[in-house]
């Protein structure tokens, strides 16, 4: 294959996947933009690298998002990824419960996944966020459909717990949200 068409075969692959790979970036690593940014280049070099092979796969999105995943267990084996977030509100801060910011949601919710292990954290990413099929999500991931339900039953108690904990342990009951 020449290399202009290899070339243009691949840019239109990233016009047409790039965003929803960064969306996907942006939940497997809780919301760390700059984390998923980096992810979704290494996983677009990594595609590069291996196009004439990538582009004769079966499922080239599927390909793609286990790429991602894969870019991500990697990351998080670095050492230097272990170091935990400490942003949180003053005590003080008083706010209507039914008012709470969309953006307050968001990030209990990334501070949430944030604590899930990756494979977890993929298997809701893939079933929840691209609503994959277990099956589908089992064959992105390489494992069994019964491992998928295990690890999302896992990780959806987890992530429940987590956002109730950061939501309403502060909800006292008299329509304020103390944070």
């Amino acid at each position: 294959m020449r290399a202009s068409t290899r070339d243009e075969e691949f840019l239109t692959f990233v016009r047409e996947h790039r965003t929803e790979l960064v969306r996907t970036a942006v939940l497997l690593t809780a919301g760390d933009r700059d984390l998923a940014e980096d992810l979704v280049q290494t996983t677009l070099t990594q595609l590069y690298v291996r196009w004439d092979s990538f582009r004769q796969a079966r499922n080239p999105g599927g390909y793609a998002r286990r790429s991602l995943v894969n870019a991500l267990i990697d990351e998080k084996r670095r050492p230097w990824r272990r170091e935990q977030a400490t942003d949180e509100l003053p005590e003080d801060t008083v706010l209507p419960f039914d008012q709470i910011d969309s953006s307050l949601r968001t990030e209990a919710l990334y501070a949430a996944l944030a604590e899930l292990p990756p494979r977890q954290r993929a298997v809701l990413v893939l079933r929840y966020f691209h609503d994959l099929s277990v099956e589908e999500t089992a064959e992105t991931l390489s494992c069994s459909g019964g491992t998928v339900k295990s690890q999302a039953k896992r990780a959806l108690d987890k992530l429940r717990a987590r956002m109730t904990e950061q939501l309403s342990p502060s909800y006292r009951g008299n329509g304020a949200y103390h944070a």
